[in-house]
């Protein structure tokens, strides 16, 4: 169940935003995508219904024809590569790392390079030359390498530094609770980060704000909290929901 008075905080910064004639941009960032299920069939009515722009990373080595028939027809949802395979190359002790430094750099880039080629088969008119890295890490050594192979961005999680090789599109604010439950976090405290990082824009960052969900992994919490943040953003004056596409325009 939705608390409605757990919205207050960010209805108020948004007001603040109108008073102030701003409007702050939000994307929806979604991984894992693989084939249709029936979340996902719930993710793309949710987001269809709000005209919400949906970015999904598709891990190239799983996927294939049924999710590309599935998603033809979706005009407001884009497809981002989601490294190859998501699989673990990191050693005992280390944290989750596919696109990491133990394996030769021209294994791992020949990797990207094919499930870049591949999801712009599969999708031609939805693909999206992002790389989302597999549990948002990528050995730093990569990323340089990145536009020789058609990457005009890359999408990781947290604020993005300025100056590097590749411009970064990233997600701010994981509505899952990896570390607990694995499921929705809770309403307070997903609130008080997406107005934090609303103050933090109002402030001067001009970064748009990514929401992070994983549609496989939802609960009734997880659903609850996104629906209740499109009701609250998606007629707002001081509220964009961008595509991804957009946001990669200079």
């Amino acid at each position: 169940m939705t608390d409605m008075t757990s919205w207050e905080p960010l209805r108020r910064e948004l007001d603040r935003w109108q008073a102030a004639g701003r409007v702050a941009r939000l994307w929806l960032r979604d991984d894992d995508a693989i084939e249709p299920t029936a979340d996902l069939e719930r993710l793309l009515a949710l987001s269809g219904e709000n005209k919400v722009p949906l970015t999904l990373a598709v891990i190239p080595g799983l996927t294939g024809e049924a999710l590309a028939a599935r998603l033809a027809a979706e005009a407001g949802v884009t497809v981002a590569v989601h490294g190859w395979s998501h699989s673990n190359h990191a050693g005992p002790e280390r944290k989750k790392q596919e696109l990491g430094s133990d394996r030769p750099a021209e294994i791992v880039l020949g990797e990207l390079g094919d499930g870049f080629r591949l999801l712009q088969r599969l999708h031609p008119a939805r693909f999206l030359p992002v790389l989302v890295p597999p549990w948002n890490r990528i050995d730093a050594t990569l990323i340089p390498a990145l536009p020789d192979l058609g990457f005009a961005a890359l999408s990781v999680y947290g604020r993005a530094r300025q100056g590097g090789p590749i411009p970064l599109l990233n997600t701010h604010v994981d509505i899952i609770d990896w570390h607990g439950t694995r499921g929705g976090r809770s309403e307070a405290e997903l609130v008080a980060e997406l107005v934090a990082e609303l103050r933090d824009r109002f402030a001067g960052s001009d970064e748009p704000i990514g929401v992070l969900a994983h549609h496989l992994v939802h609960d009734a919490a997880a659903w609850d909290f996104l629906s209740a943040l499109f009701a609250a953003t998606g007629r707002h004056p001081a509220v964009h929901w961008s595509a991804a596409s957009a946001l990669l325009k200079p």
